[in-house]
């Protein structure tokens, strides 16, 4: 019975669009619903695995196994990276490819409670809700192909499945790779606490390893004979914590020591901190970064040690595509608001009162679309890298309470039950109903493309990596 009661309420807001979607796109609600109960058990399973970057192996397999026996066809292990996959189906143009992530974080292991309460103590945790992310990118895909299969569209599909967004960003050597060459627009979607077509863009940022060598000695007998690489290390990050007062407002620098020595009594010969500078804007970023490099020189001079800079890799901002915004804004007017039972609304404001946040419950209504930001703030990701190589439409739903606080066990509660469920199948829905409107509209696809040429101007894309993708590597 409570099954049944889920399932009416997890499509009480179709009922009332139903005549206003042409059949082209009840065909995709049709199919994803009849998918729904293996999306929701795929992006279960991936949520009780949470493996972090580079490290998703069963995940990567779960969702490649099911776009194989779904039609698509699937190539394993692209662009040198072991959990990166493509699955594609069709022929000809247009060529629309969909993003799919599915990696999680480190230490927030969570039950599907509104309480905290770790799943697996120390463990990794969905706190960015990628276990819906992947899996409802292929419900789109697997719909799409569906509807190929009835002769309505022509074109090509392409899921990418895309590992390791957030650590190392395993785009960026999907990109050069050339896996979106053929691309004409690409689809993505985040996990969020609203419902909107995201026509905000996000920080550049660039990663770094700083590693100072020294000489080791008794830290009370002879410290005079020892050269401390966790002196550099300090020095090193006063001078970054003095740094923050002179830069932009926009900027961002994060560091985190993941070597500081191993004991008291021994002056220590060796030192690491991963290093992070963030800007809304690649060319305000880099010179910030250029500068915080420098003075990890001045900080190996003055503790008298040596130091190591490696490149660990950068991302672009997101290059907003207002023209693909308005065609998913319409796509969501169409569906409407997600509804939410009393069972699931008393779940969110739990999470709002554990995390010291107003108890107002879920968010899902559909506002007008946002004018763009010049300096949006927040977060950043590899979809950066794909906007500047191919027009990217990008999509938030609501699998959280508002103002869920993210990358925390809040969002992983949610990710594992029927809040995260709906946004995932809602997702779905909304992306393959976009791409219905790519495929059947070829001035849609030149307008997104325009737009994308104009945005770009005559910015030459520059990969910020150096070496293959680091897998294996802490």
């Amino acid at each position: 019975m409570k099954k049944i009661i889920l399932f009416v309420a997890l499509f009480t807001c179709i009922g009332s669009i139903g005549q206003k979607l042409n059949p082209n796109k009840k065909a995709i609600i049709a199919s994803i619903e009849k998918h729904q109960a293996e999306l929701i058990k795929i992006s279960d399973s991936i949520w009780a695995l949470a493996e972090t970057a580079f490290n998703e192996s069963e995940s990567s397999r779960i969702l490649a196994d099911y776009a194989e026996k779904n039609g698509l066809k699937v190539t394993r292990g692209v662009a040198d990276i072991p959990t990166a996959f493509t699955a594609t189906y069709g022929s000809g143009k247009p060529v629309i490819s969909i993003l799919g992530e599915f990696d999680a974080l480190p230490g927030i292991s969570q039950k599907a409670s509104p309480v905290k309460e770790p799943l697996q103590p120390g463990a990794a945790g969905h706190g960015c809700g990628h276990n819906m992310f992947g899996t409802a990118s292929l419900g789109s895909a697997i719909a799409i192909k569906e509807l190929m299969d009835q002769g309505k569209i022509k074109g090509t599909v392409k899921f990418l499945g895309t590992p390791a967004e957030e650590k190392f960003f395993a785009k960026v050597w999907m990109v050069e790779a050339g896996l979106w060459s053929d691309v004409d627009v690409n689809i993505s979607w985040h996990p969020s606490s609203g419902i909107e077509a995201d026509v905000q863009s996000g920080l550049s940022l660039i990663d770094f390893i700083v590693e100072f060598y020294g000489q080791t000695a008794h830290a009370s007998a002879d410290p005079w004979n020892g050269r401390s690489a966790s002196d550099a290390l300090e020095l090193y990050t006063t001078g970054i914590n003095y740094y923050r007062e002179h830069i932009l407002p926009t900027s961002r620098i994060h560091y985190h020591i993941q070597d500081g020595g191993q004991v008291v009594n021994v002056v220590p010969d060796y030192a690491k901190l991963w290093v992070r500078v963030r800007d809304p804007k690649r060319k305000i970023m880099l010179p910030t970064y250029e500068r915080v490099k420098k003075m990890a020189e001045g900080a190996a001079i003055m503790a008298n040690v040596d130091y190591k800079i490696s490149l660990v890799s950068g991302i672009y901002e997101t290059l907003v595509n207002r023209s693909g915004g308005e065609i998913m804004q319409k796509n969501l007017e169409l569906l409407g608001p997600i509804t939410y039972t009393e069972e699931e609304t008393a779940f969110g404001k739990a999470i709002q009162k554990a995390t010291g946040k107003p108890e107002i419950g879920m968010d899902s209504k559909i506002y007008p679309l946002k004018e763009t930001e010049k300096n949006p703030g927040g977060g950043s990701t590899d979809v950066g890298d794909v906007s500047w190589n191919v027009p990217n439409i990008n999509l938030g739903v609501t699998v959280a309470p508002k103002d869920t606080p993210w990358h925390s066990w809040a969002v992983v509660a949610c990710g594992g039950m029927s809040i995260g469920h709906k946004g995932m199948v809602y997702a779905s829905k909304a992306m393959g109903m976009t791409m219905v409107d790519l495929f059947t509209n070829p001035k849609l696809v030149e307008k997104v493309k325009e737009e994308y040429k104009t945005r770009k101007g005559d910015e030459v894309y520059e990969a910020m990596i150096d070496g293959p993708p680091p897998i294996g590597k802490d």
